[in-house]
């Protein structure tokens, strides 16, 4: 790039480039003519008022604020980089009619000029007032105003927060409210209450407060206690120098308070929105010190009005009292009279309770004695019962003897029927029961030629034998000691 455009600000060279165009001098480059016309035009409009209506207000992430102003025919692009932006008397806003003040200058990048904006206010009151109405109707939308989040004031604080300015008359019209009503403890918070900072200040401070712990705040210079109550305090003014008090900052910080807040902004006919967002309204700071405590004077006439009332009222119930008693008395007769009365009374009922004691005793005697001629003796009873008894028994044990005669009778029939039954009887009349070696009965041929040996049981006794026909040598000395036996018995 060229070396010329560091040199712009020098009166030669600037006139050369409006000279007549050289056909054999070296042409300019865009950037050296963009950066000459920025120049020129920032020292041809230093400082320029410029009235118009605010159009396209957009907020950059960069903290940079752009719109056009714009009126019937022209608009004019205008820019309030950030570190100017807190300091506009005025929040932009799209609609709203304002005078700016500023520099005209030019934009390089796309050919275009531009106005930097230092400060802004709203043009006329009536543009102030159309910008105030459409923030309270916004506010009021989001519920700041309701009176359901408005909260009691207490009867009597003990410490008052007051926001204001410290060298005002408002904190000392306060004070001196104060002092004659009901002096209290009173905490200042300086604060601006005009300009471009005051709506900040009066956010802080009304937050600073809340900010204070329910028992107090330690500090290097003691215990700082937390208010019981806040005031807002302001002398009166023109729209323009009570609207930090329209401010969006401080309405919300009022409406958000947990300490009960009194505006007392300007006079009595002067309405900010601070107002509507306070939980009580005074017409002036002196009267918010007014609503803020009660005249302790008449509070000490009344409570000796009140004491007096109940001192009276004592005295004439007692006395009422008195006359009900001394006529209740008049009409009742003598002690002695009402006490001899109930003991002849009492007299007279210990007499007849003991003779009903005597009669009862005397009844329940005569009562167990005719039931003990009743009774018999327990020997008596034991051998009438014991009588019954045998008397009962002897037929019983006939009827046992009789039914065990009959079941030995059935027992005895039985146990013959049994007997001749019996294999053994059958045994006895010559027939042999043939068993296996094991002592099964044989009842066919083929199982007897089945066994290598059986037995032959008689009647009274038994023979092992072969199946060839041949005895056993144990059934052969068997039949030679029965044969023996048979010998000697004959």
């Amino acid at each position: 790039m060229p070396t010329k455009p560091l040199f712009l600000n020098s009166p030669v060279l600037t006139q050369d480039l409006f000279a007549p165009a050289d056909k054999q001098s070296a042409p300019l480059s865009v950037t050296a003519l963009s950066l000459t016309l920025k120049t020129l035009v920032e020292k041809s409009f230093a400082n320029v008022r410029v009235k118009g209506e605010i159009s396209g207000l957009k907020k950059a992430a960069s903290g940079h604020i752009y719109f056009a102003l714009k009126d019937e025919e022209s608009v004019l692009d205008g820019v309030c980089w950030r570190g100017g932006s807190a300091k506009l008397g005025v929040m932009p806003q799209d609609g709203l009619e304002v005078i700016c003040t500023g520099k005209i200058t030019t934009y390089p990048g796309r050919s275009k000029y531009q106005m930097v904006i230092e400060t802004m206010e709203a043009a006329g009151v009536g543009a102030l007032l159309k910008l105030l109405e459409e923030r309270r109707q916004k506010l009021e939308a989001e519920g700041l105003f309701s009176p359901a989040r408005k909260k009691p004031v207490p009867f009597l604080p003990k410490v008052i927060g007051v926001i204001t300015s410290p060298t005002g008359a408002v904190i000392r019209d306060i004070l001196h409210r104060l002092t004659d009503r009901f002096p209290r403890h009173v905490l200042l918070w300086p604060s601006l209450m005009q300009g471009e900072e005051a709506a900040e200040q009066v956010a802080q401070a009304i937050r600073g407060f809340n900010a204070i712990p329910e028992g107090g705040l330690e500090t290097p210079d003691g215990l700082l206690p937390r208010p019981d109550v806040l005031i807002v305090a302001r002398g009166g003014g023109s729209l323009e120098d009570l609207w930090a008090f329209n401010e969006e900052i401080v309405v919300r910080a009022a409406a958000e308070s947990d300490i009960p807040l009194i505006s007392a902004v300007g006079h009595e006919t002067d309405t900010t929105l601070i107002d509507y967002a306070a939980d009580l309204r005074a017409p002036t700071p002196t009267g918010a010190a007014e609503k803020a405590v009660p005249v302790r004077q008449e509070l000490q006439l009344q409570l000796s009005e009140t004491e007096l009332r109940l001192r009276r009222a004592a005295d004439r119930l007692c006395r009422e009292q008195e006359n009900i008693l001394s006529g209740l008395s008049r009409g009742l007769p003598p002690l002695d009279q009402l006490v001899g009365e109930q003991q002849q009374r009492l007299d007279d009922r210990t007499e007849r309770m003991e003779n009903a004691f005597k009669t009862f005793f005397f009844n329940k005697k005569s009562v167990l004695n005719a039931s003990a001629l009743r009774l018999i003796r327990p020997d008596v009873l034991l051998e009438r019962c014991q009588n019954r008894l045998i008397q009962a028994a002897l037929p019983l044990e006939g009827q046992i003897r009789n039914m065990m005669t009959q079941t030995e009778n059935r027992l005895q029939t039985a146990f013959r029927l049994l007997e001749s039954f019996s294999y053994e009887r059958v045994l006895e009349r010559g027939f042999i029961l043939v068993l296996t070696p094991q002592g099964k009965p044989v009842t066919t041929a083929a199982e007897a030629t089945a066994h290598s040996e059986l037995q032959l049981r008689f009647s009274d006794d038994t023979l092992r034998v072969s199946t060839n026909g041949k005895p056993h040598k144990a059934a052969k000395k068997q039949k030679q000691s029965f044969d023996d036996k048979q010998g000697q018995l004959l």
